[in-house]
């Protein structure tokens, strides 16, 4: 399912790419633009089977390469082993979930936001908390900057994620408030998604599930 995910997702973008001038209105029909969730009008209203669908088709869209290879990379190194525990189709749900779930924090948090919100984060940020709570142990190799020359490290899994969940919610507080026609990183929807996925194992999940906890 992890292969699936990245081999979709990848021609997702293909698919972007071939949209050439109707790139824009693509992103805008299939991505999460937070202000039209807020009825203003009955139209509004007769809207909402079409919005919720865009939370699951906008976490197959990507801004661009390097948005689509960074969340790529992610995906490749946590998902299948939360994968091998969790098999395909429970997995998928949870990854899924936590798409939409992310999505939702993020138009709560930007409620009047015109600017559509793409990608994959707010789905691998949920399989990150699922693995750090199933894996917490488990080492990750890192870089850290050290002067003029960068370091390779191995961290335990809920340092590493720790710090990156704890980054994401310092971020995530200096967004609020902000111009909402103003872009930029989603760091709510990566909050939320990453609770979700914690919350989705912790509730659904029996302790074989925890091998770090072992």
């Amino acid at each position: 399912m992890t292969r699936a995910l990245l081999i979709t997702n990848i021609l997702v973008f293909a698919l972007e790419l071939r949209q050439g001038v109707r790139l824009d209105a693509f992103v805008d029909r299939f991505g999460v633009v937070p202000h039209r969730w807020f009825v203003g009008s009955l139209s509004d209203v007769l809207d909402w089977p079409r919005l919720f669908l865009t939370l699951l088709t906008s976490q197959f869209l990507h801004g661009g390469f390097l948005h689509l290879a960074s969340n790529m990379l992610y995906l490749w190194i946590f998902a299948d082993n939360v994968e091998d525990r969790l098999g395909p189709a429970r997995f998928l749900l949870l990854y899924l979930a936590c798409g939409a779930a992310a999505a939702v924090s993020q138009v709560l948090a930007a409620p009047t936001s015109a600017i559509p919100m793409v990608g994959a984060s707010g789905s691998i940020a949920g399989i990150l908390g699922a693995y750090l709570l199933m894996f917490p142990r488990a080492r990750v190799v890192t870089l850290l900057p050290l002067g003029f020359w960068w370091e390779t490290v191995e961290l335990p899994a809920f340092l590493f994620l720790g710090a990156w969940f704890l980054l994401q919610w310092v971020q995530g507080v200096t967004t609020i408030g902000q111009v909402a026609g103003v872009g930029g990183v989603a760091f709510w929807a990566h909050i939320g998604g990453f609770v979700t996925g914690m919350i989705g194992i912790a509730i659904n999940f029996d302790r074989t599930t925890f091998s770090g906890f072992d």
